[in-house]
């Protein structure tokens, strides 16, 4: 059937000018590009090697720079250590209150507290254990961690979390294990793809032990990565650090504009000025983003939700 003349000098237009949906995506496209631009800025300009991956949890997309290399993880690596912990009480529910008594025998030095207790004075479910580790970097609780749920366990969930290249091989605070080369290892994307499973509770445990696992990670400490982000917005990370590593896996809940961050180098350098550089150019980026219409113009977004309604 022929198209009605007024219809024909309408698609004409369109073709000539582009809808304004198409017209903004080149808006977009710039705030993109520069993104992208500014991340490959920072990981050059880092003074070793730095990968650095994040997640649009909007949108789904990806940017990154050197975000495939596999870097050392430092604590960082404790991390899958919790998801495993919460895993398991998938089938044992018990595990999470079952008590390990602090001994000298599974004390650790290095990053925490649990290490200035006495001998055999406390013993903490794993759980506390797991808040420890996350909270105050414990290097005790985390190896006690690692004996109660194996490392083959850790490295199996990564890997089926889609990150193969995520791997626990040695507990912490083990230097005759670093200087053999066998470190805990990780890529900025691998990181930020667990970390953005987290975000989507696309995890094998229930919905509640899923929101106790971003809890924990949620519950408030300092960092580079911490620094640029306003203290109201809660940030699910943990860094992680040893002799030239410097790391980081974080979940920023942006309001309408959650991201995924991780942020890795070796090799020395000012890491943590790395980190910190990163974190506020992707603050930037996305709070931007955030409560805009497709017109780049921003309203309160208790306005926008309702208008979506």
């Amino acid at each position: 059937m022929p198209k009605p003349a007024s219809l024909l000098v309408v698609l004409a237009v369109l073709a000539t000018t582009g809808t304004p949906t198409s017209a903004q995506e080149e808006h977009l496209d710039i705030l993109r590009d520069k993104f992208q631009s500014g991340l490959e800025e920072i990981a050059w300009g880092h003074e070793g090697v730095a990968g650095i991956h994040v997640i649009d949890l909007t949108t789904g997309e990806h940017f990154g720079a050197w975000d495939d290399m596999i870097f050392p993880q430092a604590s960082a690596i404790k991390v899958p250590i919790l998801l495993e912990l919460f895993r398991r009480a998938e089938e044992d529910p018990s595990i999470l209150t079952r008590r390990v008594e602090l001994t000298d025998e599974v004390r650790t030095g290095g990053s925490g507290v649990l290490q200035l207790l006495t001998d055999g004075g406390s013993a903490l479910s794993l759980e506390d254990y797991a808040v420890y580790m996350v909270v105050y970097s414990d290097n005790t609780a985390t190896n006690v961690l690692i004996d109660a749920l194996g490392m083959d366990a850790v490295n199996r969930l990564s890997a089926s979390l889609g990150a193969p290249d995520t791997k626990l091989q040695r507990k912490m605070i083990r230097p005759e294990e670093s200087a053999r080369g066998n470190e805990n290892l990780s890529t900025p994307r691998d990181a930020a793809t667990i970390m953005a499973r987290i975000a989507s509770c696309d995890l094998p445990m229930s919905a509640e032990r899923c929101a106790r696992v971003r809890e924990i990670l949620e519950i408030y400490k300092g960092g580079p990565v911490r620094t640029p982000v306003p203290a109201e917005i809660p940030i699910a990370f943990k860094p992680g650090g040893i002799t030239g590593v410097a790391t980081v896996w974080a979940l920023v809940d942006v309001p309408d504009r959650p991201y995924v961050l991780s942020v890795m180098s070796n090799y020395g350098g000012n890491g943590g000025a790395t980190i910190e550089a990163a974190s506020e150019l992707a603050y930037r980026y996305f709070s931007r983003l955030s409560g805009i219409t497709h017109y780049g113009t921003r309203v309160p977004l208790d306005v926008k939700r309702e208008v979506h309604r």
